[in-house]
């Protein structure tokens, strides 16, 4: 099975978030940062904030669904900041959903 990817952009000049997910983070990137997507197209430029590794692709999107639901930017700040996904008080490492 193909690992999974959590990440954030940032838009340099709306400072605004995007939270996606993939299974080829590099390619993603890409696509973002030539207006190929379309979710992020308005944003650009964007440069990527945050990312983290997930045992499948399945488990990094459910992740992204529930960051999504959030809508804080201070969590997602965050994040950021501390390089890791909490829930509550505690934190969600690469093997948490698995």
């Amino acid at each position: 099975m193909k690992k999974g990817y959590v990440y954030i952009l940032k838009s340099i000049e709306k400072n605004r978030f995007y939270i996606g997910s993939t299974n080829n983070l590099e390619e993603r990137l890409k696509r973002h940062k030539h207006g190929l997507v379309k979710a992020t197209r308005p944003l650009l430029p964007v440069e990527l904030k945050f990312f983290q590794e997930y045992g499948t692709f399945g488990i990094a999107r459910k992740i992204e669904l529930k960051l999504k639901k959030l809508k804080r930017k201070d969590y997602i700040e965050n994040i950021i900041k501390d390089g890791l996904i909490k829930w509550g008080s505690s934190s969600v490492g690469p093997d948490a959903f698995e």
